[in-house]
């Protein structure tokens, strides 16, 4: 008798690997940004550019490595993931390129080469997170040790320089040419430690004292955790000047603290406080009053200097607005493109511009379409998760990457005020690309985790184990 298969995501006897899949995909993954290179020199010299198969080999090599890395330690993942996760960095790689080309960028240095290995870099962490976590609940035990390494990263840039390129946000730490941006890494590290905290405490977190309009508000004394990760924003807000991570970080809390508990109110507390918060530091912080400025008055950098708002130094948003406006439905090709008029900041968080005129509104909804399937898959692995670590763990990854998402997009788009973060697989950043293989690597072992075949039940004809009494006083059988 043949045995029954099912293809759930929840793994179950005899279930696919789904690995052939994740190959296939894979292709796709790698021949999509070798035609972008191809179509990058055509439309810059009118020639097929010389590095072409070296980047081609080089990112299907990646890809190769790291699907050998999924197929023998984590066979039964998600097939979407990774596939997803390379495309993107593929994608960034070329418009990196790109901009590597252009004479007004000239003398910042070749960026493409470097992201390279930093892409390498990532794809072997990748393939050491899948080597050496061999069950993601042992991240469990170093809950408060994630806690105590987390504040420490996130305390060491305020010590260092600030960076004036980036409206002075203290978000670096710099040792000689090597620099090293410890949001990226923590954002992981605290959804370690809020997955273990929060699976403990879930249950006294959502008990409700009273009900107000509707919501059911939660007891004074739980409110301590909230009110613990407020302050934290605020100093990162106050000390660092960092905006993106400050909304990241405390974002991110609220959503697993909503997940945890089922409480709405949570949600409306979260917003209350986050908005209260950025109100209050951006009245007396000057470089978070100069964002705030230049998302309001984006345009009015082109007036005399007399009639300027203060604080609007930048005139990176408007032209960002002016790439989008050039580049339309179907925008005006690879290589064809003015958003290197942004600057310094067209390779790291500005990229999108570059997407938004090149590729046109299609191409960034296809890009945002991406993004938002890697992050239906990581909520779908949370879904699947059989133990509530791995279920915190997963949301909690992927609403960070989504919020990450929607914060550069956000600022770049004029939605919300400019942040300086890095926009996930795409910009120019080691530390952003090497940290986002991380969170790919442990959501792939999560979900090789939940979709495990069970073990095969015993025949139903089977002997049962026959049971032996021995007399104690007597001597064991040899």
């Amino acid at each position: 008798m043949s045995v029954v298969t099912n293809t759930t995501t929840i793994g179950a006897i005899e279930a696919p690997s789904r690995r052939n899949t994740e190959l296939a995909m894979l292709a796709f993954a790698v021949v999509i940004p070798a035609f972008a290179y191809l179509n990058v020199g055509l439309a810059l010299d009118g020639k097929v550019p010389t590095g072409m198969l070296g980047y081609s080999v080089g990112l299907a090599l990646l890809a190769g490595m790291a699907h050998l890395g999924v197929r023998k330690f984590a066979p039964h993942a998600d097939p979407l993931l990774l596939p997803l996760a390379t495309l993107l960095n593929g994608l960034g790689l070329v418009i990196i390129w790109r901009l590597d080309q252009s004479p007004r960028l000239a003398g910042q240095g070749d960026a493409a080469p470097k992201q390279l290995i930093w892409s390498a870099l990532g794809v072997a962490l990748f393939i050491g997170v899948l080597l050496f976590l061999k069950d993601h609940r042992v991240l469990q035990r170093y809950t408060y040790i994630s806690m105590v390494v987390a504040l420490v990263l996130l305390a060491a840039p305020a010590f260092f320089p600030a960076d004036e390129q980036n409206f002075g946000a203290k978000i670096w730490i710099r040792l000689g040419p090597l620099s090293l941006q410890p949001g990226e890494f923590v954002k992981i590290i605290l959804a370690i430690f809020f997955s273990g905290y929060l699976m403990v405490k879930r249950d006294a977190l959502a008990l409700a004292s009273r009900r107000f309009m509707g919501i059911y508000l939660p007891r004074g004394r739980d409110l301590g955790p909230i009110l613990a990760v407020w302050m934290l924003s605020i100093l990162i807000l106050v000390f660092e000047t960092d905006l993106g991570t400050s909304l990241l970080f405390f974002g991110m809390f609220i959503v697993m603290l909503y997940v945890a508990t089922e409480r709405t109110s949570w949600i409306v507390f979260g917003l209350l406080m986050s908005a209260i918060g950025a109100v209050v530091v951006a009245g007396f912080e000057p470089h978070v009053k100069a964002r705030v400025v230049a998302w309001l008055h984006p345009m009015d950098i082109f007036l005399p200097v007399a009639q300027r708002p203060a604080g609007l130094v930048s005139d990176q948003a408007a032209q960002a607005l002016f790439a989008f406006g050039s580049g339309g439905m179907f925008g005006t090709g690879l290589g064809q493109g003015n958003s290197d008029l942004i600057g310094f900041a067209a390779k790291s968080d500005f990229i999108l511009g570059t997407f938004g005129e090149e590729l046109g509104l299609a191409g960034m909804m296809a890009l945002f379409i991406v993004y938002a399937l890697i992050v239906q898959r990581g909520t779908r692995t949370a879904l699947a998760a059989r133990d509530p670590f791995g279920k915190l763990l997963a949301i909690g990854l992927s609403s960070a990457f989504a919020l990450q998402v929607f914060i550069v997009a956000g600022g770049v788009l004029n939605l919300i005020p400019l942040t300086g973060m890095a926009m996930p697989f795409l910009a120019q950043g080691g530390s952003s690309v090497i940290t986002n293989w991380a969170l790919i690597a442990i959501l792939i072992r999560i979900s090789d985790t939940a979709r495990r075949p069970a073990p095969a039940p015993a025949p139903a004809d089977a002997e049962p184990t026959q049971m032996v009494r021995y007399d104690a006083s007597q001597p064991m059988p040899e």
